[in-house]
Order: structure tokens, then sequence, then C-alpha cells
């Protein structure tokens, strides 16, 4: 059962989708791959599919692009159908623009060759003006007569985008775009992308195994695991309010301690008692699993509660520290990195959680 918000608003109806997935099945040799899939994404928005390797979300992307036949379900973009079990709309008629891992571009061709390949029915002067325009959109104006073996790895992925973009596509596809990149690159990348996107109100739904990377582009994110959707929400929601276990322990940095309920929004545990917005269901006394982040527990060197120090991770200007109680549950915290604790240090902690994160623990104690 799901928690509920104590005090809920009313819900506030959504927009048309621009793309829609009707409980989609898609398989290979047999086994199923995706299962039962269902998810809207709207005009404007970027989506972002985010789980494990080999849980599917290729296949859905695929799948859209029409590349992938559907066993069971339908998928519409633009309220048009265009993949049931029984016939498929041509890839090349769907208006999506798509941009691969790997970028696919043609080595033989110039860069500006390359933009223009999908304009190849324009009259040359409409088809120079969109390739003059999407260079300077993607900031390769002067590199238009360059080869792709003459481009940097961030620059072939800036070429493939404009590729992408020149033929005004109703929605765009991209699966893991930045992935061959360096960590540096693939920030300043992709935030020059989500700008493109949100300037140009292109709906777009990437494909992304980085959580860093989906929550920093994605306006809704979609987590994924054996071919299912387990939650499509807003990053700040999945990491605040994950919809089970899998969510909570797939998204961000968190452990798990051992509660008991008091109250509907309220549970217990040995380093105090955690009340949130959301009420649940289970009846007073009920085990629970609290999920803690890093961001619940506090340095207090003046409080009663204390902790040893048995790791620690270095994160610039934070560092990740694990802690160890008494009683041997460990937590994690992050710590200013100006003040640094030895390994195996005791240190005061406070609980500084005002939200509420549960979930059922069917074996007790």
């Amino acid at each position: 059962m799901q928690a509920k918000l104590c005090n809920p608003i009313d819900a506030v109806s959504s927009p048309a989708a621009l793309l829609e997935l009707r409980d989609i099945e898609c398989r290979h040799g047999g086994q199923i791959v995706v299962d039962g899939l269902s998810i809207r994404v709207e005009e404007n928005t970027i989506a972002c599919l985010l789980g494990p390797s080999g849980c599917g979300k290729t296949t859905v992307l695929r799948a859209i692009a029409g590349f992938e036949p559907l066993h069971r379900g339908s998928i519409l973009i633009k309220g048009k159908t265009v993949s049931t079990p029984r016939e498929t709309l041509p890839p090349d008629q769907r208006r999506l623009g798509m941009v691969s891992q790997d970028y696919a571009l043609f080595p033989h061709l110039s860069v500006e060759d390359n933009v223009s390949f999908g304009l190849r029915r324009a009259p040359r002067a409409e088809r120079s003006t969109i390739v003059d325009r999407m260079l300077r959109t993607v900031g390769l104006d002067s590199a238009r007569k360059r080869y792709p073996h003459e481009l940097s790895g961030g620059q072939q992925q800036r070429v493939a985008l404009a590729r992408a973009l020149a033929i005004n596509p109703d929605l765009l596809l991209l699966d893991e775009p930045f992935s061959n990149l360096d960590i540096e690159l693939r920030e300043r990348l992709g935030a020059q992308v989500h700008e493109i996107l949100k300037e140009r109100g292109i709906a777009t739904l990437m494909v992304t195994h980085d959580q860093h990377e989906a929550f920093a582009l994605g306006d809704v994110v979609g987590i994924m695991n054996a071919g299912r959707i387990e939650q499509w929400d807003t990053p700040f929601n999945l990491y605040h309010q994950p919809a089970n276990r899998f969510v909570a322990g797939f998204i961000g940095h968190g452990v798990f301690v051992h509660g008991i309920m008091t109250a509907p929004d309220t549970a217990q545990t040995e380093i105090g008692l955690i009340r949130g917005e959301r009420c649940y269901p289970w009846p007073q006394g009920s085990a629970v699993e609290v999920l803690l982040r890093p961001d619940d527990v506090e340095l207090d060197p003046s409080a009663e509660l204390r902790a040893r120090i048995v790791k620690e991770a270095f994160k610039g200007a934070e560092i990740l520290c694990t802690l160890r109680l008494p009683s041997g549950v460990e937590l994690l915290s992050l710590f200013p990195s100006h003040r640094r604790h030895q390994i195996g240090a005791e240190v005061g902690i406070r609980l500084c959680a005002d939200h509420l994160v549960a979930f059922q623990n069917l074996q007790g104690t």
C-alpha cells in the first residue's frame, strides 16, 4: 500500500501527452524485456529513463523510434498511433530526431553535410539556412568543413544533436548521449543541451544510467527495473518520496534503520523520533525500515548521540562519512571537508530529518 500526504492538495489535470506508451511489451528471443510499461511525455518536457543495465530502457527507446516491434500495447505520438503488434509506422515517418551513444556520424561527410543529411528533400536555400542556424546553435559554425575524425568527442556529440534537431522533430530521443565523454565535459555539454532543448521547446526522452545526469536534465524521470517502471516522477520526489524500496535504494545514498510506527506519520528509531507529512496505513507498533539520507544526519559536537567514523569518501566541499553507532548500526552523513576527522574518531551527531520515508518490515525486528 502506498503512503499518502496527510494533507493532500487537489490534483491538477495534465495536458495532452506528446508521447504516450500504453502497456507495451517487447521481447528478445522469447524473453520479455519490456513488461507492461506505460508512460506519458508532455509538450516541452525533458523526460529520462533511468535504471540498471539490462532493465530494458534502450529497448523502449528503439520501440518508440520504430526499430523494435511490440508484442502488446501501443505507442502514440501527438495522438497518432505509430506502433501496435499488428502495424508499425516506418521510422522515417515518425518525425523523430535521435542521438545514439556512438553519435552515428557519417565519416565521409563533412560537419555541414552530416547536419543536412535529413534535409535532402528541402530546397537548397532552405537547407543552407537551417544548417547555418543549427551550427550556430551548437557552436560549431567554424567547424562546418571538418570531418568527424577531426573533431573531439564533445564536438561530435554536438554535430549529432544538430543533425537530429535540423529536421525540427516532434520528439527527440537521446540514447546515453554523454556516456563516452569525461565527467567535466559531460556536465558542461549536458547543461548546454538542456538550454538548447528548452529554448526550442522540444519534447525529449533520454535514456541514461547516470543519476546525476537524469536529475540535472530531466523534468520527470522514470526509474526502470526488470522491464517495468517503478516510479515516474520529478527528481525531487524520487529522492525524497520514493515509491518503493527499490527506488529508495537505487537513488542517491542512504541506509535503512529499524523503526516502530507510533502514529501514521511518525516512527521511533534508535537515533530519535522521525515525523513527516506522509501518512502510512500500517497500525501502531508495526515494524518498519526507515530510509535515512546523508543530509538527515548532521555533525553536532555537543550532541549526546555518539558515533564512530569508519569510512570516508572525499567529495570536494564535503566528505561522505560512514558512521557506526554503539549498536553496530551504520549511518551516512556529509561533513564539511574543512573539518577533517580521523578514521576511528568518535563524533557527536544529531538527527535532522523533517520527513519520514518508511517501508514495512515484514520480518519484524
